[in-house]
């Protein structure tokens, strides 16, 4: 896997998958999943854009469930081709959602995929409609757990701090223990 700030990577094609992907949990990996199939299909790489630190913990001061170099090898593991890590901070922030789109055009997306809840660009003014004026893009369904229970991050940070390790374990799909360090 190949790693790349903003606006550092040119392709001819490629699968994308944007998100935070903060604990690369069992819904981050099925969108990642679905979208290699789908790059392995059209015989492009697959790309994983995501955001260093994820704008939850940039903005609301969230915990960090996966840090950088946990996610890079987990991206690894899963083989990602290549990886854009964005540097958010205000600056990054303040980018306009129509600025978000060019950088995404130098990738040639033959496709992109999203979670359901994505948005982007200052103020969060971009959806996934607005990706589909201009790539064909693919809102990744809700996944749940056994319990019918939406998988989400910010669940996992509420098991944590009850500490209910286990459950997070099972929505994580692997050990949380590097993410309760502190605890």
């Amino acid at each position: 896997m190949k790693v790349y700030g903003e606006n550092e990577l040119d392709l001819d094609g490629a699968i994308v998958t944007i998100g935070a992907f903060d604990g690369l949990h069992r819904g981050h990996q099925q969108l990642i999943q679905k979208a290699q199939q789908r790059a392995e299909l059209w015989g492009v790489p697959l790309v994983v854009y995501t955001f260093d630190p994820p704008p939850k913990v940039f903005f609301q001061n969230k915990q960090l469930l996966t840090p950088l170099e946990e996610k890079c090898q987990f991206l690894r593991n899963m083989q990602v081709d290549y990886t854009i890590f964005a540097r958010f901070d205000e600056k990054y922030a303040a980018r306009s959602a129509e600025k978000f789109i060019e950088e995404l055009q130098r990738l040639r997306p033959m496709e992109v995929w999203v979670g359901d809840d994505f948005k982007f660009g200052k103020d969060q003014r971009g959806t996934a409609h607005m990706l589909r004026e201009h790539f064909c893009t693919h809102e990744f369904e809700e996944i749940t757990c056994r319990a019918g229970l939406r998988i989400s991050s910010s669940r996992i940070r509420e098991l944590l701090e009850k500490n209910q390790q286990a459950l997070a374990n099972d929505l994580l799909n692997r050990e949380a223990v590097a993410m309760i360090r502190g605890k």
